[in-house]
This record gives C-alpha cells, sequence and structure tokens, in this order.
C-alpha cells in the first residue's frame, strides 16, 4: 500500500529551516500528515490535502518526491497493513484554527534536528534530517 505525505517547513527570517510534526490518532506519537490516494489528484496534491484535513495547514506542495519511508498501519490488535510513504515538500503558509481533526492533534515546530529526533522510521529521519527547501526551488 502506497500513502502520501507532506513535509511542512517554513523558513524563518535568518534562514533558519523549520519542520512541523503532527501527533498520531492512536498512539500520539510524532509523524508529519500522510494519507492515501485520493481519486483526481496528482500524490503531491493529496498530500497537500491531508496535510489540511490533518494539521490545518496550507500553502506550496512540490512535485519533487523528498523521499520514501515504510512503516506498519495497524488496523487493529492484530493486523497491520505495510505501508511506503512518499513523501513531498510542503512550505507552509496559512495555519487554520478550524480543520477535520482540530482538537485531536498536536502539531509542533521543530528544528529539522530535533524533528528528526521525535519521529520513529528510520527513513524518515533521515528525509528530514538532509531536507533542504532550496533543493526544491
Amino acid at each position: 500500500r502506497t500513502q502520501f505525505a507532506g513535509l511542512p517547513f517554513r523558513v524563518k527570517k535568518k534562514g533558519e529551516i523549520e519542520v512541523m510534526l503532527i501527533s498520531s490518532l492512536d498512539t500520539g506519537r510524532w509523524i508529519i500528515p500522510k494519507g492515501w490516494p485520493m481519486d483526481g489528484m496528482r500524490p503531491a496534491e493529496a498530500a497537500a490535502e491531508e496535510a489540511w484535513e490533518e494539521a490545518g495547514i496550507r500553502g506550496r506542495v512540490f512535485d519533487e518526491v523528498l523521499g520514501l519511508y515504510s512503516y506498519s498501519k495497524w488496523l487493529d490488535e492484530e493486523l497491520s497493513l505495510p505501508c511506503i510513504v512518499v513523501v513531498f515538500g510542503l512550505e507552509v503558509s496559512h495555519f487554520d484554527d478550524s480543520f477535520p481533526e482540530a482538537g485531536a492533534r498536536k502539531r509542533k515546530w521543530l528544528s529539522r534536528k530535533k524533528a528528526a529526533q521525535r519521529v520513529d522510521e528510520p527513513e524518515l529521519k533521515q528525509i528530514i534530517a538532509t531536507f533542504d527547501p532550496a533543493r526544491l526551488r
């Protein structure tokens, strides 16, 4: 199974790059917004839609793939589904306080180093740690 994710980022005035992580619904661990393909949407567009639904953020999504990571999506206590997640950059320009999963998730801006330390998946750690938005322009 394939999912699409947006790596939300912003560049601060001094050039510092921050990445937004959100809490997962079930365990509260730190993740990036992700979801299943959506009919009629390019993969990057689906990633951007998930970012709004899960984190209330909007911005410019880039079609360039930043990387892939794998994880097991638990459907219940005994059944998990192996998933591959395709990650796209999402430059955040707008925040909504009202969005579908508001109140169900936390969102937090972190440096790339701290964000990479907080996620569990080794490939996602690498994607975040080495992310350079200048490559997207």
